[in-house]
């Protein structure tokens, strides 16, 4: 049934089609990968996430990820657990994430590709073809969809086809090659790479099989693959950012947020981390090859040199 359904699924359609894929695209057309920034819609407050999202926007940050606040996120490590935690306390619902993609939207001028990172039990509740209609009408680019794979979303396949909406999938290590070439094929604006088995948060390391789940979803046929899970500093952020066509940070921004701080101090943290990340992101490719083994596989306009890396 899975492959079935997913051969009938619309394909991943070319950059011109897909905001994401099209700021990813120009940011490849310069050399360099982009940085891919996630917080919690509705932490502290709604209004006060509209005022971390574009702060990591103003410090660097190229696509924005916002996620909905959800009860029970199998994904997420305890730093982000405990920022959705607070938003729900707070009151923040789905309504939330319109307002908040909107607002930030407005604010870039839509020059931000702003994803929503979510659960699929939210959008069910909400209603499929709505949630993505509501999205788009607030200027959203698509969803991250944590928990839903390909052969399961034939709603979301089609709410997006009909609204205009990236659709982004996840894969892992352990996924096998038909399940990279089934994603690779369902996905729109890019493929998301969990560098390692298990959940967000911070890592001494981001794992050692991360650049080749890279190459291995290229070959299946993905044209930009995006890495998230454990990057948190910019020799890290570098590191990815010269074999992946984006570096997705989550842990790292909620963090500094979640301190006691004046809330204007906790802002001026969140932009100095952002900073830090954007300036390992964008030096990545300009320096000659480290450790790590250099320009990495599968990226577009370098030969291979290695078959395996460090992220």
């Amino acid at each position: 049934m899975s492959a079935a359904l997913t051969k009938d699924a619309p394909a991943s359609t070319a950059p011109t089609d897909s905001a994401t894929a099209r700021r990813l695209g120009a940011l490849r057309d310069e050399g360099r990968a982009g940085l891919v920034g996630y917080l919690p819609v509705g932490f502290p407050t709604v209004d006060r996430s509209i005022e971390a999202a574009l702060a990591l926007v103003e410090s660097g940050v190229d696509v924005l990820e916002l996620g909905v606040p959800y009860t029970d996120p199998v994904m997420d490590g305890p730093v982000i657990q405990a920022a959705a935690q607070t938003a729900l306390d707070a009151g923040a619902r789905v309504a939330d994430v319109f307002r908040v993609v909107s607002a930030v939207t407005e604010r870039t001028g839509g020059q931000v590709p702003v994803l929503v990172m979510t659960y699929w039990n939210p959008v069910l509740r909400y209603g499929v073809d709505a949630f993505a209609r509501d999205l788009a009408a607030a200027g959203g680019a698509g969803l991250i969809t944590a928990d839903l794979i390909p052969d399961e979303g034939r709603a979301w396949l089609d709410a997006s086809e009909a609204h205009g909406l990236d659709r982004v999938f996840l894969v892992a290590p352990s996924s096998t090659p038909e399940r990279l070439r089934l994603t690779a094929r369902a996905s729109r604006g890019f493929v998301y790479a969990a560098s390692t088995m298990g959940v967000t948060g911070v890592r001494a390391a981001v794992g050692p099989q991360a650049q080749r789940l890279v190459a291995d979803t290229r070959a299946a046929g993905a044209d930009l693959v995006c890495v998230g899970l454990g990057v948190s500093t910019a020799e890290q952020a570098a590191e990815v950012a010269r074999y992946a066509d984006g570096v997705i940070v989550g842990s790292a921004f909620v963090r500094p947020l979640l301190s006691d701080a004046p809330w204007e101090e906790r802002l001026d943290a969140v932009r100095a981390v952002a900073a830090s990340l954007a300036d390992g992101v964008r030096t990545a490719r300009s320096g000659p090859p480290d450790d790590a083994g250099g320009p990495a596989v599968g990226v577009p306009g370098h030969a291979a040199t290695t078959s395996e890396g460090h992220a």
